[in-house]
């Protein structure tokens, strides 16, 4: 079923997310819920968070992006990222690493606004996968962005807690509409 993306605006995109006790069949109905409302809205990313529930509960899918590469490691060992798509990421805890990249970043809480936003290359990553099993992985490019962006919604931080002054200043009045038209929809509700 598609879920209802919140918008900027919503208290709960700014709401640290519960662990995830067990793998229980609401959270899997959750996952696959996730999953169709992030394809339907044609993103690569969505947190729990993003259709209104405050867990520890992402999903990813870079496949098919071919201008902004990703990399991706398990066990010391290079692996096709589409082979590992898509991800389910349960109670993730991640270590960023490497130098600091500029990247475009959006968000689909945000439409159709878009920044460069500045992240660490690479991410190791410690989570549950959708069955309850431990993974592990390195990542970089596209993948490690969208991780971190992801496990930031999490905590209840938003990409636009990221930019510079100079960019949050030029996109303030489209950040205000989208603000007051949540809190106009959030009024009625």
């Amino acid at each position: 079923m598609v879920l209802e993306v919140v918008k900027y605006g919503t208290p709960v995109l700014r709401k640290k997310g519960a662990l995830v006790e067990s793998i229980t069949p609401a959270i899997k109905q959750l996952i696959g819920d996730m999953f169709e409302t992030m394809h339907a809205a044609h993103g690569i990313g969505l947190a729990a968070q993003q259709v209104g529930v405050a867990l520890q509960l992402t999903i990813i899918d870079v496949r098919g992006v071919s201008d902004r590469p990703s990399t991706l490691e398990i066990d010391g060992q290079a692996v096709d990222v589409d082979s590992a798509m898509p991800l389910v990421l349960v109670n993730p805890e991640i270590r960023p690493f490497g130098n600091s990249v500029i990247g475009p970043e959006g968000c689909l809480s945000f439409p159709e606004v878009y920044a460069d936003i500045t992240r660490p290359e690479g991410v190791e990553v410690k989570a549950l996968d959708q069955d309850g099993q431990a993974i592990r992985f390195k990542c970089g490019g596209l993948l490690a962005r969208a991780v971190q962006h992801e496990v930031d919604h999490l905590h209840g931080v938003l990409f636009i807690d990221r930019m510079d002054r100079k960019t949050k200043e030029e996109l303030r009045p489209d950040l205000e509409q989208i603000q007051a038209d949540t809190k106009a929809v959030l009024k009625r509700k």
